[in-house]
């Protein structure tokens, strides 16, 4: 059994895969907010999932933020009280067993590579786009975490064939400006649209009005649009990938797939192109589902044998 949990902001999800990857039962929780109380849902939740199904299971957690390969402690995680802490090790001793950790936008990548739209594909680029920007990369059913766990973490780089507007770009939190974050999240294109309507307006609306013909909100999202191809040209040119997976809020702008390809291959340094761009295959649980799977499922068999005892 695999159990995967998902570590977000404001909810902690576990959930155990069987052998086929079918879901067997998933519990969520409010996230404490604080790290000693997380560390303590956590374990809960694991103890939780191995009494409803009767058996130990491996453990795997996606997170915001990422290990230091040079400290071994968290990093770069918006729950900030997650930086400076050996979270990984903190839960292996919490729960008793080996625990293995990878950034969320990772788990999407690896669970969308693994049996979701991007399956059977040799090169996945994962592209999540919600409130902030994420990515993973997975190569021939592997995690490309990287030799300082940045594999996939694209967010950070700049906005691609800026023009003079474009440049420097909006500061970012992570010190730099123009990142992609700023553009191509759904922040980012609110800030946009604030920019040059000088109204504020959330994300869905903008799309929303967009589609009923407004000026503004159509220039926003054609702006928008230009960006994410530009950015997505950028990793077509460095790793190739099959299929990019989009998840997050904005993946459910049908319009993006439509107009994306185009867009990309006039930046594409090929006489040809051809990757596919597809909404995630399982939305919201790709999260949880990547987590599982950061153990395989031969690793999860092969514990098998080690008995399941309730924990007082």
């Amino acid at each position: 059994m695999q159990i995967g949990i998902d570590f977000g902001g404001t909810k902690i999800e576990a959930a155990a895969l069987d052998g086929n990857g079918t879901i067997v039962t998933r519990i969520r929780r409010a996230n404490p907010g604080n790290y000693d109380d997380a560390v303590r849902a956590v374990r809960d939740l694991v103890r939780m999932i191995e009494t409803t199904a009767g058996r130990r299971g491996t453990v795997g957690v996606g997170t915001p933020g990422s290990v230091s390969p040079t400290t071994g402690v968290m990093r770069n995680s918006n729950s900030l009280y997650l930086n400076g802490q050996r979270f990984r090790e903190d839960l292996s001793e919490a729960l008793m067993r080996e625990v293995r950790l990878a950034n969320d936008a990772n788990c999407f990548a690896l669970s969308e590579a693994v049996d979701g739209a991007g399956a059977g594909s040799a090169v996945v680029f994962g592209a999540i786009l919600g409130t902030g920007c994420g990515g993973g990369l997975v190569v021939g059913g592997k995690l490309i975490a990287g030799a300082n766990g940045i594999g996939g973490e694209w967010g950070h780089n700049p906005l691609p064939w800026p023009s003079v507007q474009e440049n420097p770009g909006p500061s970012c939190y992570c010190g730099q400006h123009g990142c992609l974050e700023q553009w191509i999240s759904g922040s980012g294109l609110q800030r946009d649209y604030l920019s040059h309507a000088r109204q504020p307006m959330n994300a869905v609306d903008i799309i929303a009005q967009a589609r009923a013909g407004n000026d503004k909100a159509e220039n926003a999202f054609d702006r928008f649009v230009s960006r994410l191809a530009r950015a997505l040209a950028t990793i077509c040119n460095v790793v190739d990938p099959d299929v990019i997976v989009v998840g997050g809020g904005l993946s459910n702008v049908a319009e993006i797939y439509e107009r994306l390809p185009g867009i990309i291959r006039a930046h594409v340094f090929s006489d040809a192109w051809s990757a596919r761009i597809v909404p995630a295959q399982w939305g919201d649980s790709s999260g949880v589902r990547g987590a599982a799977r950061l153990w395989s499922l031969e690793e999860a068999l092969a514990r098998k044998d080690t008995a399941f005892v309730n924990p007082k």
